[in-house]
């Protein structure tokens, strides 16, 4: 059955009434979202499905990149960061530091998502060495050089730090690369949402290709 939105969550309404009967039939249905509606974020395939039925389609079908956030301040990008990762629907996202982070800006599309979580950045680092990913930091410090046309491996984790401080320096230390994003404005820095989902869509362009398009982007 699917569950109520907690206090402070809330679907936005881009969904549909209930299903006219008959009911279409399978293990993947949820008999409440048939009867009801549908009003949930989800793409046309999964209306009326449940949430555990969703995640295991999604699960069969995750790209190899990993997502990985600092969070120390209960930074409010963090959930934006989220959301864009379940749109590339990504092997895992790795919250380090605090495990409580900032669910806000995620739209329960954590729900459909692989969440980690490490107490520090060695034991984070210990895990991404136990698995073969390289670690490739995003931030705009002395150290970074450019993202923009840059090779990106196909299984990979995009570091990211948070807002106004960016990546700690231990952070820093266990990147085999920091890349930056070039910039042409005034501003300093743009927030760690945004930077997300640039690096996402440049990792993207070299190793997806597009569900409705005819032309093949970076297979690799």
């Amino acid at each position: 059955m699917t569950s109520e939105p907690g206090a402070g969550e809330f679907y936005p309404f881009v969904g549909v009434g209930p299903h006219p009967k008959p009911w279409p039939v399978g293990d993947q249905y949820d008999r409440e979202l048939l009867e009801h509606g549908d009003q949930r974020n989800v793409l046309d395939e999964y209306r009326y499905w449940t949430v555990e039925a969703i995640v295991g389609d999604l699960n069969k079908k995750r790209n190899p990149l990993h997502i990985a956030v600092e969070n120390w301040k209960h930074d409010l990008n963090i959930g934006s960061l989220i959301r864009t990762a379940n749109a590339f629907n990504v092997a895992g996202i790795h919250i380090v530091g605090k495990r409580d982070w900032n669910r806000r800006g995620a739209m329960v599309t954590d729900r459909y998502m692989r969440v980690h979580h490490h107490p520090t950045v060695s034991e984070f680092a210990d895990w991404a060495n136990a698995e073969k990913l390289p670690i490739i930091g995003i931030d705009n410090i002395d150290v970074s050089q450019r993202l923009e046309h840059r090779p990106l491996p196909k299984s990979c984790i995009l570091f990211f730090g948070q807002e106004g401080s960016g990546m700690s320096d231990e952070a820093v230390a266990i990147c085999g690369v920091v890349l930056a994003i070039e910039q042409y404005g005034s501003t300093r820095s743009i927030n760690a949402s945004a930077a997300g989902a640039i690096a996402m869509y440049a990792w993207g362009l070299q190793h997806l290709s597009p569900k409705n398009g005819d032309d093949d982007i970076g297979k690799g």
